[in-house]
């Protein structure tokens, strides 16, 4: 039968509460606090996931700053869950390998083979048969 989350955001959890240590799929938002940009950095970064991850801000230099430093598939800048067909998706670290969509998407479904082909049909010096 399945079950219905209603939408919830939590406040006051350690970096390393449940919630914030796991993926979480569904309508929950955890809100830590942090101290400056390397604090921010270092709790994103402590962690064994990496798939997306939203920054709300209104200075863009530094969400710019933030968004480089973390080792995340997808970072969205003041939105969330905005997709182009022409952009890669993926994660980092434990949250997956490899991309979907765009050019990497399709490299994923192919193999690269080198053929040589003499039609001559006469053998090359070196080629002892």
């Amino acid at each position: 039968k399945g079950s219905y989350y209603l939408p919830t955001i939590l406040s006051g959890l350690p970096n390393t509460a449940a919630l914030c240590r796991d993926e979480v799929f569904g309508p929950v938002l955890a809100v830590l606090p942090f101290d400056d940009e390397d604090d921010v950095i270092a709790q994103a970064e402590d962690n064994a996931y990496g798939l997306a991850c939203g920054i709300w801000t209104r200075d863009f230099p530094r969400a710019y700053r933030v968004a480089r430093a973390i080792t995340t598939g997808t970072v969205w800048i003041n939105t969330y869950k905005q997709f182009s067909i022409s952009t890669p998706f993926g994660g980092e670290k434990d949250a997956g390998l490899g991309r979907e969509k765009g050019r990497e998407g399709i490299r994923a479904y192919m193999a690269q083979k080198s053929l040589y082909v003499d039609l001559t049909g006469r053998p090359h010096p070196w080629a002892r048969l």
